[in-house]
């Protein structure tokens, strides 16, 4: 168990209200990979291009994780290509995560995950999207135990990088599936696993039951990472405390907000109008940089009202950019409301350097729901 991670038993069917200090930036390790914090950044479809996993790294994030990547897209390559998978070398360390039903598949995938750079073989059992369960993929293998560990099996097999798998608490509500499930992988292969405690029906509503976590942490001997409403310091820190998790994982809270992760990792000032401007207008410059113009122009609209939400920026100013046609003209506003974005861009760009990139031209990639 990670050094600070001693679980407080009273405490596991809720949050811990005694003030805890837990060092967030303490390193702990999946498998052979050492991992530098305790906090990670979630795998989102739609989200986690290699921007997003660059700029986690920079404010704080320990471990970054790909999107979702179809094993059918590998395994048949009849799939128009999304992407290709870049490894930059900032990015490490970095998990790579898959999804399918099928062991052959997947062991290839795994292969191709490990040839591509990353340091770490994430398999998605979590996903609740219908596209993907409907399959045999994603939260419905939590119906299906023994075809979960075949594919655990497989993937470990695969490949001698660690395999982690990220699962809910089960399809139902109410359910504790992943508490007779979780310890199988584990046995399967698995060198950590990932707990979001809502159910796949629950989607993102209602809360997460960290109590669950606690509970899975006391069954297996491999680091759990705690994923569900972290969105402060103080919750992860009570999150760690009261269930002895390695690690809590932050999604949709980073989304357009890597101030979001600072905060987590102590250091609570707001950005200033000029920083966040900076911030995106680098976002947009990656993005467009991996996915080429005319793709990032139709997916970067969802990142402006999230950087510039929160009271940031007036309403009016987010719609107005969603409707420019060019990334050129998104640029020229946002300079024109905050001029002094520019020099700490130009600080930013300076400090991230190139992209220094593994890719795998070959690989066709299927973006589907969140896990």
């Amino acid at each position: 168990m990670v050094a600070g991670a001693s679980r407080c038993p009273q405490a596991i069917r809720g949050y811990d209200s005694r003030p805890v200090n837990i060092d967030l930036r303490d390193s702990w390790t999946l498998g052979n990979v050492l991992i530098p914090s305790r906090l990670v950044l979630a795998p989102m479809a739609g989200v986690s291009v290699q921007a997003f996993r660059r700029q986690g790294r920079r404010y704080g994030a320990g471990l970054v994780c790909s999107e979702m990547v179809s094993v059918a897209g590998i395994q048949h390559r009849n799939e128009r290509t999304l992407g290709y998978l870049r490894v930059g070398a900032d990015e490490h360390p970095l998990a790579i995560q898959i999804f399918g039903s099928d062991p052959v598949a997947m062991a290839e995938a795994a292969r191709m995950v490990e040839a591509a750079g990353a340091d770490v073989v994430d398999m998605n059992f979590g996903c609740p999207v219908k596209k993907v369960t409907k399959t045999g993929a994603g939260a419905s293998l939590l119906d299906d135990p023994d075809r979960a560990c075949r594919l655990v099996e497989a993937v470990a097999g695969a490949t001698s990088l660690p395999v982690s798998v990220k699962t809910r608490r089960g399809v139902e509500n109410g359910s504790r599936d992943c508490l007779t499930v979780g310890p199988r992988l584990v046995e399967a292969g698995a060198a950590s696993l990932t707990l979001h405690p809502r159910s796949a029906k629950q989607m993102y509503t209602g809360t997460a039951d960290h109590s669950l976590t606690a509970e899975l942490v006391s069954l297996v001997n491999v680091p759990v990472i705690a994923s569900g409403d972290v969105t402060s310091r103080a919750k992860a820190q009570a999150v760690l405390a009261t269930t002895g998790a390695a690690a809590v994982m932050v999604g949709r809270g980073a989304q357009g907000n890597p101030w979001a992760l600072r905060e987590i990792m102590g250091d609570d000032s707001e950005p200033s109008r000029e920083e966040i401007v900076a911030e995106l207008l680098l976002f947009i410059r990656e993005t467009v940089r991996e996915l080429g113009e005319f793709r990032a122009t139709g997916f970067l609209k969802k990142f402006y009202g999230w950087y510039l939400g929160q009271g940031r920026f007036p309403k009016p100013f987010k719609q107005e950019l969603v409707v420019l046609k060019t990334i050129d003209e998104v640029e020229s506003r946002l300079l024109a409301a905050a001029p002094g974005a520019a020099d700490v861009l130009e600080r930013l760009e300076a400090d991230l350097g190139p992209a220094d990139e593994v890719l795998l031209d070959s690989l066709p990639i299927s973006l589907y729901g969140g896990g």
